[in-house]
């Protein structure tokens, strides 16, 4: 029988599985109390999915003889990846009590209190085998991972450098002081630690996709591309990793296969690919019915697919605090385009009714308008270490009746604090423009035209609208300069100037083909960008050059100071919006510093926003439908003088007499919201559509 046993150990390591079972099963029969063969046998049809027989087997193996460390370490293993972790857990600790210095015993232990949220626990298990082992670098290596899941990156880089004192080949730990390092925005120093992980392991694809996520926020954007190119060469199913690329591509303006790569990547999200990240949807789909389908796809690969139908149900309901009590959750309470829209609403707040609570979800350098933000809160907690449950349990304790997700799928955010239910109403606001794609979110804050009937049916969330636009504007203490000359900004005074200033990945090869059509039809006309990138001026003048246009024509602006920002405005004639990502904060901006913004009108929240703000301050006549008719405006009222000083004229009448930057009005009527949905909640806890009545206060 030692033969056989012998004979099916080999043919299993050779991988020819069914001849060892066969030979397992033969000795099993002739032998049943072998338990060595028994362990080999549930192995076996393990690997085979037979789940329910392998474990009956290696149980029998453990009542013949209880003393096998290896095999109760071998059971908590199995069921460890059916999930059953407490359950492992037991036969885990079986095999330590049976040899107190087994080492996988207490890696894999630790492993199973981490996959239940009990990181204490495990780092105590991972010290054990420290003690045992001092040299044991994967030891300190996991410990580093859970410190980073915990967001004590210092800790997790000690930790990390510990492991590669012991163990300087060792990758993994490269890589995960990689991730560690940019999460503290330190991007060259993980760009280093990254490349350390690649020259070990050249097939590393995730290391060269987190060097180029690396690369791509210093705005090394050609690094950041070769980077996600050489993880697709190894990994090409990589999540989100072929939208990257493809959005990469679009930020330094490289249109190579734009079609092509459109169609690829729109099939690949109809067949469920985890192919790219909700955000970069935005700049790429006119349609909220595929926004939707990424978001959705997001969620089911990042956190499961119970979060996409989700409980409502808030188990410990909040009795009625004397005021409504509000949590604003952000990463951008700093100079941020967001603070800039938002900070007048939080200083309008009504505080005799309302308790305003700020969450800072992760580190920033703080500044004035972190102060100004920080001030105009009742509470303002700095949670940047916390974990996202131990943010989520901070929320609850406080009592917090509605959470504001101000944030999204926009970089550095936290989502998952509100898939673990932080309050009984939760809400997607501003930071975001589509759907979150996930009920947990119960609202989203909007208006008529973001969101019409037709649109409703691709969002999660039910829908506030908002009775002018859903967007606040703030522009307090900021004064326009007037003696800006536009020689000084590289533009001629005889110039009619089409502007835009809207980020350049949002920038696409159509809408730039009718850019171009505006300077060929407009004598003595040129083009104003905002780009922040090297190559990407290097490759719109090789596009301006490819459609026959002089590229002395495409002047470019560079970042500025906000008041000097607004100011310069005054030097362009007409802001073009961009399609289907269009201006937000930059169309508030525009509007109010003086300059007319032309837009279209797509089928998304993200490209409506114009519209809405245009709406708001009574000038819809620069709301397009169609590229034929956004082109033909342009050439009009770049034709027509007086047609478009009588729009500036009624542009600067209507920026006091309309609701756009009426501040004071636009918080009454986002607290009348929120008084809403409370009082509903409480009344019934169910969520419906609640549309705020046209009030001027």
């Amino acid at each position: 029988m030692n033969f056989k046993f012998k004979e099916a150990s080999t043919l299993f390591q050779k991988g020819e599985i069914e001849k060892a079972e066969n030979i397992c099963s033969e000795i099993r029969k002739n032998d049943p109390n072998n338990f060595n063969n028994l362990n080999l046998l549930s192995i076996i049809l393990f690997q085979k999915k037979k789940f329910e027989d392998a474990l009956k087997i290696l149980k029998e193996s453990i009542k013949i003889n209880p003393k096998q460390a290896e095999a109760n370490n071998n059971l908590g293993l199995m069921l460890t990846k059916l999930k059953k972790y407490n359950d492992a857990i037991s036969y885990y600790k079986k095999a330590i009590e049976i040899n107190d210095r087994y080492t996988d015993a207490y890696n894999n232990i630790g492993i199973a209190y981490k996959e239940l949220g009990f990181f204490k626990k495990s780092i105590f298990y991972w010290k054990k085998i420290i003690e045992i082992q001092p040299k044991n670098f994967q030891a300190y290596n996991n410990i580093g991972n859970i410190y980073l899941e915990e967001n004590k990156d210092n800790l997790a880089i000690k930790f990390y450098d510990k492991a590669l004192s012991l163990n300087k080949s060792f990758h993994l730990a490269y890589f995960n002081r990689g991730i560690a390092l940019q999460k503290q925005k330190k991007l060259n120093e993980s760009i280093d630690s990254f490349s350390e992980a690649i020259k070990l392991n050249s097939k590393y694809s995730e290391a060269y996709y987190n060097r180029g996520n690396s690369y791509r926020d210093i705005n090394k954007l050609d690094f950041a591309l070769s980077d996600y190119l050489s993880a697709f060469k190894i990994k090409p199913d990589l999540n989100n990793l072929f939208g990257n690329i493809f959005a990469t591509k679009n930020n330094l303006c490289d249109w190579k296969n734009y079609n092509e790569d459109l169609s690829y990547l729109e099939k690949q999200i109809l067949n469920n690919k985890s192919i790219m990240s909700p955000f970069t949807s935005l700049s790429t789909f006119n349609s909220t019915k595929i926004q939707n389908k990424v978001a959705k796809i997001y969620l089911s690969t990042e956190f499961g697919n119970s979060y996409l139908n989700y409980n409502n149900n808030f188990l410990n309901k909040n009795k009625k605090n004397e005021k409504i009590k509000i949590g604003y959750f952000s990463s951008d309470f700093k100079k941020h385009a967001m603070s800039h829209l938002l900070a007048g609403m939080f200083e309008n707040h009504d505080k005799s009714n309302f308790e305003i609570y700020g969450f800072l979800l992760t580190k920033i350098k703080k500044d004035e308008m972190t102060d100004r933000i920080a001030n105009s809160f009742d509470h303002f907690i700095d949670v940047s270490e916390k974990t996202v449950k131990e943010i989520s349990e901070i929320s609850r304790s406080l009592k917090i009746d509605i959470a504001i997700d101000l944030m999204g799928y926009t970089k550095s955010n936290r989502f998952q604090i509100f898939l673990e239910k932080c309050a009984p109403i939760q809400i997607n606001y501003l930071g975001y423009s589509a759907t979150s794609g996930s009920e947990a979110l119960n609202y989203i804050i909007a208006d008529h035209t973001l969101i019409d009937n037709d649109d409703k049916k691709e969002f999660s969330e039910n829908i506030i609208y908002m009775p002018h636009t859903f967007m606040p504007n703030d522009f307090k203490n900021i004064k326009l300069q007037n003696n800006l000359k536009r020689k000084d900004f590289g533009l001629s005074d005889n110039s009619f100037v089409f502007c835009c200033f809207n980020k350049q990945y949002k920038f696409t090869p159509f809408l730039f083909d009718i850019w171009m059509d505006l300077l060929k039809e407009v004598e003595k006309s040129s083009l104003w960008l905002l780009v922040s990138n090297n190559q990407t001026v290097k490759n719109l003048i090789k596009e301006t050059e490819k459609r026959n246009i002089d590229p002395n024509r495409v002047v470019f602006a560079h970042g500025q100071p906000l008041e000097q920002h607004l100011s310069r405005h005054s030097l362009a004639d007409l802001f073009l919006d961009t399609f289907p990502y269009g201006a937000h904060t930059t169309c508030g901006d525009a509007l109010w510093s003086g300059l007319p913004v032309l837009t279209l009108r797509g089928n998304t929240f993200a490209s409506r926003v114009s519209s809405s703000l245009l709406k708001a301050i009574n000038l819809e006549e620069l709301i397009t439908n169609s590229l034929d008719e956004y082109k033909s405006l342009a050439i009009n009222l770049a034709k027509n003088p007086q047609k478009l000083i009588e729009i500036k004229k009624k542009l600067i009448i209507n920026k006091d007499k309309t609701p756009l930057f009426n501040t004071k009005s636009y918080t009454k009527n986002l607290e009348t919201a929120y008084k809403s949905v409370y009082k509903r909640y409480n009344e019934n806890s169910t969520f419906d559509d609640i549309i705020i009545k046209n009030t001027r206060y």
